[in-house]
């Protein structure tokens, strides 16, 4: 007689065994108000990746401070489309100088910024010159990078490992399609990764279907024996819990962002 496999949830790992771990970094954050607060005050460490100079920028990396939320610089950066990069955009036309200049006030704009990661960059992000200066600039302050991948030649990776720059990769992009099939299939498969490999980055944006989806599905995640962790955490997991940066290691960044709106 044919019987029916039954798949069976794993629960949490044993007491003193980190379980498999997600990070999740919703990007362009800055433009909506109303999703950006629902993503601050979320249970869960999700971390939040603010575009430079947008309107509500300053304001909810500061609410999401308060709510205990990792703040990132979102990096404008050149694309092979030509999409336009907004204020504090980084391109190939750029000269040493005025390429550290706007990645230094971009950075400067963002309360209480941990990371950087990339805003598109299938360009710039295949360039040596370009990253090289980019990271040179980050080694002065205590931030990690996280390449988002936008293209699968990137070397952004590999030159903040030059540098030694605490960094990361994303894993998967969750919601190109703003359907909840689609969110859904692609969070599965984070989760995937995660227990495979033991840790996962996912990148996600402030989409209402986004939203939706992590407030109904990430408190589930404990019974599945899945943490969540913010990516600094997740690096200190991935790295024996070492300190990302020694104590003077790195001269702190100066804010020097508008006043809330």
């Amino acid at each position: 007689m044919a019987t029916t496999a039954r798949a069976e949830t794993p629960g949490p790992a044993p007491q003193g065994q980190v379980p498999p771990t997600i990070a999740i970094i919703i990007d362009d954050m800055g433009h909506n108000l109303h999703e950006g607060k629902r993503l601050a005050n979320l249970e869960q460490p999700v971390t939040l990746a603010f575009l430079p100079y947008r309107r509500h920028t300053v304001a909810l990396a500061k609410l999401a401070h308060l709510r205990h939320k990792e703040i990132m610089l979102h990096a404008p950066m050149a694309n092979t489309r030509n999409f336009g990069l907004g204020p504090g955009g980084l391109t190939p036309e750029m000269d040493q100088e005025s390429l550290k200049n706007t990645l230094r006030r971009a950075l400067r704009s963002i309360p209480h910024v941990k990371g950087v990661n990339n805003h598109m960059g299938s360009l710039l992000t295949q360039q040596l010159e370009p990253m090289d200066w980019v990271m040179s600039e980050l080694d002065r302050y205590p931030v990690y990078f996280v390449d988002s991948r936008t293209i699968a030649s990137s070397i952004a990776g590999k030159v903040a490992d030059a540098y030694r720059i605490p960094a990361l990769t994303r894993d998967v992009f969750l919601d190109h399609e703003q359907t909840e099939e689609y969110v859904d299939r692609q969070f599965k498969l984070l989760i995937e990764r995660a227990r495979k490999n033991g840790s996962a980055v996912g990148i996600g944006h402030p989409h209402k279907v986004t939203v939706d989806y992590l407030e109904k599905n990430l408190p589930k995640l404990d019974e599945q024996g899945i943490a969540v962790a913010t990516v600094s955490g997740l690096w200190a997991i991935r790295n024996n819990n070492r300190p990302m940066f020694a104590e003077g290691e790195k001269q702190a960044i100066r804010p020097a962002y508008a006043k809330s709106e």
